[in-house]
């Protein structure tokens, strides 16, 4: 997991790079607020430690500019406000914990490994021997990987997120590919073909067709 601290003061900085390196995460650390939000654009971050005042942009403008794009990533604010109007204000440009200085470093360990469990339970999603985990596109089947397209990838998270519920073909159509069907969505059966092929599954073991209607992911018989 790669964490980005965005910190001014040099000895914090420097502090909070070397524990977290020890507890076994990557770390970049910038100096300033234009430096920071630039890393958290161009790079791929899965946690951001932001500092409320900083140089050339604030932790406030930061988080804002980056909750335009990105609404997953876990941000927390590590800084002296500590006002209830500071910290209303620090959530709701988009923070997801706040936590004072001075901290306790095994306090920020603690908040920092409940933040990626949630992200990762969030992340995953499961149907029998399926595993999908979405910010990778990556689908593992008995713990093997395979590969799918994007769209045959779309379409099994789609079917997965709302399992043992039947999904519509329009339903399908429109959330999948963003479109609106009006009579022809037979494409659909050409990607679940496609899909049940690379899993090497029945053709209704876990994607069960319901006639006239769409499909539904269960891997209940």
């Amino acid at each position: 997991m790669k964490i980005l601290i965005v910190e001014d003061e040099t000895g914090i900085a420097n502090f909070l790079k070397q524990g977290l390196e020890e507890e076994g995460y990557e770390v970049i650390v910038a100096h300033d607020g234009k430096k920071g939000y630039e890393i958290s654009q161009n790079q791929k971050v899965d946690l951001i430690l932001l500092d409320w005042i900083l140089p050339k942009m604030t932790g406030i403008e930061i988080c804002k500019a980056i909750r335009k794009t990105d609404t997953k990533t876990p941000i927390i604010f590590l800084t002296a406000k500590d006002t209830v109007e500071e910290t209303i204000e620090g959530l709701k440009a988009g923070a997801n914990d706040y936590i004072k200085k001075p901290f306790s470093f095994e306090e920020l360990v603690v908040r920092i490994k409940i933040h990626f469990r949630a992200d990762k339970e969030t992340d995953e999603h499961t149907l029998g021997g399926i595993t999908i985990i979405q910010s990778k596109y990556q689908v593992l089947f008995d713990h093997k990987e395979i590969v799918f397209t994007q769209r045959e990838f779309e379409l099994l998270l789609f079917l997965i997120k709302n399992k043992d519920t039947v999904c519509t073909r329009n339903q399908i159509i429109e959330e999948v590919w963003g479109i609106h069907y009006e009579y022809d969505t037979g494409v659909i059966d050409v990607f679940i073909n496609s899909i049940r092929k690379k899993l090497g599954i029945h053709k209704e073991e876990l994607i069960k067709t319901i006639r006239g209607v769409g499909y539904i992911a269960s891997s209940n018989d």
